[in-house]
C-alpha cells in the first residue's frame, strides 16, 4: 500500500492513558504470508518524557533476533525471534512489562522472558500500532501482520480491553471504559473471515475454465487466446497470450492441474486431453471443431497422482444423467471406462474433494435412472471412492434442514479436522447464491459459515468451483458465466480467510417455500383459467390484427383492413394502480399513499443511493455493505469523510421514503437493506423477480404478467451509472429466456397468433434474435401470411447486416424447415 493507505491502530486518540508505575501490555500478533519484505514497527509507546519504545521487526537482523525493542535511539538488550513459518501459521501473545519500582522493562512470549533495566516513572502513555501520524514519531513502515485481543494491565486487573473483533467502521471498541480506539484504514480480520471478497472480476475469450495449482498458489484461467494466471500470494493477473494463436475451446470443457505433468484440459466427449506448455507457450492437442454440444455438463475431476491419471465422474447431458466414471492415463494418454462396484446414482452438480487414499463426493442433481423425466432431486449422500478398489462407499445423508441445495464442483477436506468445506446454491433458481457449508466428515451434520456469494446459475452458461491456499490460509471461490453472444466468460474470484466465521445471514433455498409457491400457483391457475378462456377467442383476433398492423408499418406492406384495436397485451392503469407503488421498468417513478409522485424529491446522489441499496436487496436478498456503498459512491473521499457522507444521504433518503407505507431502510442485519411489505407497496421489478425466478412451469398467464410489466420500457431506461449495466444485460437475457423458454413448449398450431406476439416482444430486447425471427416467420406461414413472413426474414437480416457486418447464413426456405 502506499503510505496514506497503510493500517495505524491508536490505543490513546483523545488523550494518552495514564498508569501506575507497573502494568503490562499484552496482545496477539501473526504475520500475513506472501509479500518479499518484511519490515517496521509492531508498535510504539510514547511516555510523557517524549521518549519512545518501540517493537521492531527486520528481517536483516541477525539470525533469531528479527524481532528488537528499541528505547529512544538506542536498540535494547531485548531481542528475539520467532520462525516466520509459525509466525504466518499461529497466533503468539506478546506481553511487555513496565515495572517502575525495579526500572526495569521485560518482554514475555511464547514461555521464554528477556529484561533489560530502563528508568521508568508513572505516567501517561500514548500506544500506537502499525502506522501513525502522531507528532514527531509519524512512522509508515510496518510489517504485514495482523494484531488481535490487545489488553493493559494494572496489579493482576484487566484496566483496558481491545478484542478488536469488528467487521466495519474505523472504532475499535474499547470493553471496560469505553476507551474506544482509532483505527486508520482498517482491514478488519473479522470480516476477512466471514465477508467473501471479490479480489477480481475479468472477461476471457470463449467458454473458459479454471484450475488451481495448490503448489503456486495460482489460479489458472483458460481463454482462448491466452492463459490468465493470478497469484494469490500477491494479487497479481498475468497473461499468456498463445504462440498459436487461437486455441478453440468448447462448451463444457474443464481444466484441471495434474501434478508433474502441469496444466490440463480436457473434453470428455471427443476423449481429448490437452496439456500447456509453460516455455513454449502453446497447448498439445486441438479440439475437433466444430463439435455437437456437451453431454458431459459439470463433470466432477480430479488427478490421482499414485496411477498418474485424471479421473472423471457423472455430467450431464441430453436428458440424462451419468454415473460413469472415465479415466486418462498420462503415461500413456490411453482412455478406459472404468468399472465401478456399488455405484452411486447418476448426478451432477456434485462437489468432488481429493483426499489420501480416494476422493470424497458430495450430493447432487439426479435420478435413479438417470433419465431427466424419471423423477429427478436433489441428493445429500456423502461417498467416498477408492481408485484403488474401484468402488464406492456410501457415508450417510446430510440432514439438510429443509434447505435444497447443489453444489460448486470441488470440495475441501481436512482429513486431520474430519472435516470438509463445499458451496451450496440453490440450482432452482437463475439469480442464485454460494454459500460455504463446513460437514464432517463423520457425521451428518453441518452449518453454514461465510456470507453468500451473487450467482447467476444458468446450466450450460454457469460454473463455480472452490478451492483452499494453505499458505496463505484462504479459500478461493471462482464462478464463471459464460456471454454466446459475445463469446466471452466473466470470471469473478473471491476469497476467505480461514477458518470461516459462521453465517450471519439464512441461506434462502428452502423446500418448504417451494412447496407454498406450487400449491399458490395451481390455486392461481385455477381461479384464473376459467376467466383466461371466455377471453380467449377475442384476444386472439386483437393479438393478430395488431400483429398485421405493426409490420404492414414497418415492412411497407399494405393491409386491407386497418381497424383500431387495443394493444396486444392491455394494461389498465388507476389511481389505485399508482397508489403506494414503485416502477423501475421505464422511467423511475415513486407513488406515495395518496398517488402523489415523489421521485422530484431525489437529488441525483440520493437518487443512485436508493437504487444500489434496493437493487441488492431484491437481486441478492441481503441488502449491501458500507463498504460496498462507499466504493460506488464515495470512492473519492476520506473514510470519515463517506461516513459522513453516508449518514446524512441515508437520513435523507428515509425522510422521502417515509411517504410510502411498508417501504423502509434498515441496517438491521449489518447490511443497508429496504425492507418491503408486499401487501402494502408495488415493486414492479420484485414482481419480475417473482415471475422469472418461480420454480412454477412458465405459463402464459405468467407471460402476460410479464408483459404488463416490462411494457412500459426497458429497465430504468433513463438511469445510466456503470454498476448498473450488468443488472440491465441480465434482466434483458432472463426475459428473452423466459419467452423463448415458454415459445418452445408451444406447437405453433396450437397458438400461433400467440407466438408471434412473443416474438414481437423479444424483437424489443434483440432485433435481430435468430429463435424469435424463425418463430415468427413459421407462425405467420402456418396462418397463410407468407408475404409477411419474408418480408421479416429480409428485415431481420438486413439489421444481422447491418450490425455484424456479414450475411445471415440461412435463406428464407432454410428457416423454415
Amino acid at each position: 500500500m502506499v503510505q496514506d493507505k497503510r493500517t495505524g491502530l491508536d490505543l490513546s486518540p483523545s488523550h494518552p492513558i495514564c498508569l501506575e508505575g507497573k502494568f503490562e501490555l499484552q496482545f496477539d500478533l501473526s504475520f500475513i504470508p506472501g509479500y518479499s519484505d518484511y519490515f517496521g514497527y509492531i508498535f510504539r509507546a510514547i511516555d510523557d518524557k517524549k521518549r519512545n519504545i518501540d517493537l521492531i521487526y527486520d528481517k536483516r537482523f541477525a539470525e533469531n533476533r528479527h524481532f528488537v525493542l528499541v528505547i529512544g535511539d538506542q536498540k535494547s538488550k531485548i531481542s528475539f525471534d520467532i520462525p516466520i513459518q509459525r509466525l504466518y501459521k499461529d497466533w503468539h501473545t506478546i506481553i511487555l512489562l513496565f515495572d517502575a519500582d525495579k526500572n526495569l522493562i521485560t518482554l514475555k512470549t511464547n514461555g521464554k522472558s528477556y529484561s533489560q533495566k530502563v528508568p521508568l516513572k508513572k505516567g501517561c502513555y500514548k500506544f500506537l500500532f502499525g502506522a501513525n501520524d502522531f507528532e514527531e514519531f509519524k512512522v509508515t513502515d510496518l510489517p504485514p501482520m495482523n494484531v488481535k485481543n490487545v489488553k493493559i494491565t494494572e496489579g493482576g486487573k484487566v484496566s483496558y480491553q481491545w478484542d478488536l473483533m469488528e467487521r466495519e467502521g474505523i472504532e475499535g471498541e474499547e470493553k471496560i471504559n469505553g476507551n474506544n480506539a482509532k483505527v486508520t484504514n482498517p482491514i478488519w480480520i473479522s470480516k476477512k473471515h466471514h465477508d467473501w471478497e471479490l479480489v477480481e472480476k475479468i472477461k476471457l475469450k470463449g467458454p473458459a475454465s479454471v484450475a488451481f495449482d495448490e503448489q503456486t498458489e495460482t489460479l489458472c484461467m483458460v481463454g482462448e487466446d491466452s492463459l490468465t494466471n493470478y497469484k494469490l500470494a500477491i494479487r497479481q493477473l498475468t497473461y499468456i497470450p498463445y504462440v498459436t494463436g487461437k486455441h478453440e475451446l468448447l462448451r463444457g470443457n474443464q481444466s484441471v492441474f495434474a501434478g508433474s505433468n502441469g496444466l490440463s484440459n480436457f473434453y470428455v466427449d471427443q476423449k481429448l486431453v490437452s496439456t500447456f506448455n509453460t516455455e513454449k507457450r502453446n497447448w498439445s492437442k486441438d479440439y475437433k471443431v466444430p463439435d455437437y454440444i456437451t453431454t458431459n455438463w459439470h463433470t466432477n475431476k480430479f488427478y490421482y497422482p499414485k496411477d498418474n491419471s485424471l479421473y472423471i465422474f457423472g455430467g450431464y447431458g441430453q436428458f440424462n444423467y451419468h454415473n460413469t466414471i472415465y479415466r486418462y492415463s498420462f503415461a500413456d494418454q490411453s482412455w478406459q471406462t472404468v468399472e465401478v462396484k456399488n455405484n452411486i446414482t447418476p448426478r451432477y452438480l456434485s462437489a468432488l474433494g481429493l483426499a489420501n487414499k480416494g476422493v470424497y463426493i458430495l450430493g447432487g442433481y439426479g435420478s435413479v435412472s438417470g433419465e431427466q423425466i424419471l423423477n429427478p432431486k436433489n441428493t445429500y449422500d456423502l461417498s467416498f471412492f477408492d481408485p484403488q478398489t474401484k468402488s464406492f462407499t456410501k457415508l450417510f445423508d446430510l440432514k439438510t434442514q429443509n434447505h435444497e441445495f447443489a453444489f460448486a464442483n470441488s470440495m475441501v477436506v481436512n482429513e486431520k479436522e474430519r472435516s470438509y468445506y463445499a458451496l451450496a446454491f440453490s440450482n432452482h433458481k437463475y439469480n442464485s447464491s454460494l454459500q460455504l457449508i463446513k460437514g464432517s466428515l463423520d457425521s451428518s451434520q453441518y452449518i453454514f459459515v461465510g456470507s453468500e456469494i451473487p450467482y447467476t446459475f444458468h446450466d450450460i452458461s454457469s460454473f463455480a468451483d472452490l478451492y483452499y491456499a494453505p499458505q496463505s490460509r484462504k479459500f478461493i471461490a471462482v464462478t464463471l458465466f459464460y456471454m454466446p453472444e459475445t463469446n466471452e466468460t466473466l470470471a469473478e474470484i473471491y476469497t476467505l480467510s480461514s477458518p470461516p466465521e459462521p453465517s450471519i445471514t439464512t441461506f434462502t433455498a428452502s423446500s418448504i417455500e417451494g412447496v407454498v409457491w406450487v400449491i399458490g400457483g395451481l390455486i392461481l391457475v385455477l381461479l384464473i383459467a376459467g376467466g383466461f378462456f371466455l377471453f380467449k377467442k377475442r384476444s386472439n383476433r386483437i393479438d393478430q390484427v395488431q400483429d398485421e398492423k405493426i409490420f404492414a408499418k414497418k415492412t411497407g406492406v399494405k393491409e386491407e383492413h386497418e381497424p383500431s384495436v387495443n394493444p396486444v397485451f392491455e394494461t389498465t392503469v388507476t389511481n389505485d394502480h399508482l397508489k403506494n407503488a414503485v416502477f423501475l421498468f421505464g422511467n423511475l417513478q415513486l407513488f406515495d399513499s395518496e398517488g402523489e409522485d415523489i421521485t422530484k424529491y431525489f437529488t441525483p446522489l440520493i437518487k443512485e443511493l436508493f437504487l444500489v441499496v434496493l437493487l441488492h436487496t431484491l437481486r441478492w436478498e441481503r441488502g449491501i455493505s458500507s463498504e460496498k456503498l462507499t466504493e460506488i459512491l464515495w470512492f473519492d473521499k476520506t473514510a470519515e469523510s463517506a461516513r459522513n457522507n453516508r449518514s446524512v444521504n441515508i437520513a435523507k433518503l428515509k425522510t422521502i421514503l417515509d411517504k410510502l407505507e411498508g417501504f423502509q431502510i434498515s441496517k438491521d442485519t449489518g447490511y443497508w437493506k429496504i425492507k418491503i411489505d408486499d401487501t402494502k407497496v408495488k415493486v414492479d421489478y420484485k414482481q419480475y423477480l417473482q415471475i422469472v425466478n418461480s420454480k412454477q412451469e412458465i405459463n402464459k398467464e405468467r407471460v402476460n404478467k410479464l408483459t404488463e410489466i416490462v411494457q412500459r420500457g426497458s429497465f430504468l431506461s433513463t438511469v445510466e451509472y456503470d454498476w448498473l449495466d450488468t443488472f440491465k444485460s441480465e434482466i434483458s437475457n432472463k426475459i428473452i429466456d423466459t419467452y423463448l423458454h415458454f415459445a418452445s413448449n408451444i406447437k405453433i398450431e396450437n397458438d400461433p397468433e400467440f407466438l408471434i406476439n412473443l416474438a414481437n416482444l423479444i424483437f424489443y430486447f434483440d432485433s435481430v434474435n435468430e429463435e424469435a425471427m424463425v418463430i415468427k416467420c413459421k407462425a405467420l406461414v402456418f396462418l397463410g401470411k407468407h408475404s409477411l413472413a419474408k418480408a421479416v426474414f429480409e428485415t431481420f437480416s438486413k439489421d444481422y447486416r447491418a450490425i455484424y457486418g456479414e450475411d445471415f447464413g440461412r435463406n428464407f426456405p432454410e428457416v423454415l424447415i
